[in-house]
């Protein structure tokens, strides 16, 4: 069975495993392999504790796929000549049947020991040339197949906690806001700035206008914190004059934001100043207070 590189905004993990002549699988250390495999030879694991799959969830998840492909491959073991047992990833079946689609990239196992095919995942997910929502789809299904923590994902693929979180929060935006940064249209800096607002129609509002008007990631923070609120015609209120931070204020905001791994931000007033570091979690909180400590976790 040869395995097929998907394209565009379907490419996922499953790219990882497929060798770029597209002749035959490749196959991780544990000797499971990568294929494109027809949803028609694929059976539910009877097994499978859960019984009763949420319709409308479900529906979502479909036209997910229909827009970005399967972006995290599911895990399948042999069940006879060309026939397969889920391991991992029903829902992503279903809905693939349900956007329908005619095959899924799945991860067939070539062994029972877990351990070795996440570590195998995590390893090419290092290697990955992901966009923002890709990224963010891989590490939310790493964590929910395989049990991972975010410390351990951190530690395996060395990226740091806070940027994992971070990339999770992007799938909190509305599917057409994701559509634009998996399309490379805004960054995925515009899209965490984005997620200062709460309301979906907003997000979607000023993520045209990042694109209509060539916003900058900056021009677009100060929109979100100085315009939370809506005028009469439900529009971001744009800021009249925001004060730009000076050259000082810039550099040593960016390299307190290397030093603590985090976004911070520095304003110097006449008579006193502020220090804001964000942080993405009560652990990643615990972080920052070592490192202020001059200690590690």
């Amino acid at each position: 069975m040869a395995a097929t590189r998907q394209t565009g905004l379907g490419r996922g993990l499953g790219d990882l495993f497929a060798k770029t002549d597209g002749e035959s699988e490749e196959a991780l250390k544990d000797g499971s392999t990568f294929a494109e495999i027809p949803l028609t030879q694929i059976s539910p694991n009877p097994q499978q504790p859960r019984t009763i799959f949420d319709e409308e969830d479900l529906s979502e998840l479909a036209a997910s796929v229909g827009e970005f492909g399967v972006l995290q491959p599911i895990v399948v073991r042999k069940a006879g000549r060309s026939r397969f047992e889920i391991v991992m990833g029903e829902r992503r079946w279903r809905a693939s049947k349900l956007a329908g689609r005619e095959t899924i990239p799945a991860i067939v196992r070539g062994t029972d020991d877990t351990d070795l095919l996440r570590d195998a995942l995590l390893e090419n997910l290092h290697r990955a040339d992901l966009n923002a929502i890709e990224e963010a789809h891989a590490y939310a299904q790493l964590l929910a197949d395989f049990g991972c923590t975010k410390e351990e994902l951190s530690q395996r693929i060395h990226r740091s906690r806070p940027q994992i979180s971070n990339t999770l929060r992007l799938l909190n935006l509305p599917t057409r806001v994701q559509s634009k940064v998996a399309a490379g249209v805004i960054s995925a800096g515009h899209a965490r700035a984005l997620l200062g607002l709460t309301d979906p129609e907003l997000q979607e509002h000023l993520a045209e206008r990042i694109v209509a008007e060539g916003l900058s990631v900056r021009s677009t923070e100060e929109i979100v914190a100085m315009g939370r609120g809506t005028g009469a015609s439900g529009r971001t209120r744009t800021p009249r004059g925001p004060r730009q931070l000076s050259e000082r204020e810039h550099d040593l905001g960016s390299r307190l934001s290397d030093h603590f791994d985090t976004r911070v931000k520095v304003n110097i007033g006449r008579n006193k100043g502020k220090i804001t570091i964000e942080f993405a979690s009560g652990d990643d909180l615990d972080r920052i207070v070592a490192i202020l400590d001059g200690t590690t976790i």
